[in-house]
């Protein structure tokens, strides 16, 4: 069950959230297994200059930033959640966002420390 947590500029929330959702979904299934059900997103949108970045870090030309924070279960190999972030970044690439623009992190526990409503 990953959480998937997105900070993003407001005027690309406004514009492509639910896009934005359904590739990040179809990312997770494509690339990890997992099922279609097993969606949990939050957006949060920010306004002209909350979000802080350096454009030019790791020699990369970035103009805006969309950070997707990734909390899931310590399961997956490398090769897997290499294949999750190449897998998003070419979905929303088609949906115009530059992959210059995103950014992933993916934070790994165990299952004792999720409760999922039973």
């Amino acid at each position: 069950m990953p959480l998937i947590q997105v900070d993003l500029a407001q005027h690309i929330y406004n514009e492509l959230h639910e896009q934005l959702s359904t590739e990040i979904q179809a990312a997770q299934v494509e690339a990890l297994d997992i099922t279609p059900d097993d969606l949990f997103h939050v957006f949060r949108p920010h306004g002209p200059g909350e979000l802080k970045f350096d454009p030019g870090y790791n020699d990369v030309d970035r103009r805006d930033l969309l950070l997707i924070h990734i909390t899931m279960v310590h399961m997956y190999p490398v090769s897997k959640k290499r294949a999750l972030f190449e897998t998003i970044v070419r979905r929303l690439g088609a949906l115009g966002l530059r992959p210059e623009d995103i950014l992933i992190s993916v934070v790994e526990n165990g299952f004792e420390d999720w409760y999922a409503g039973r």
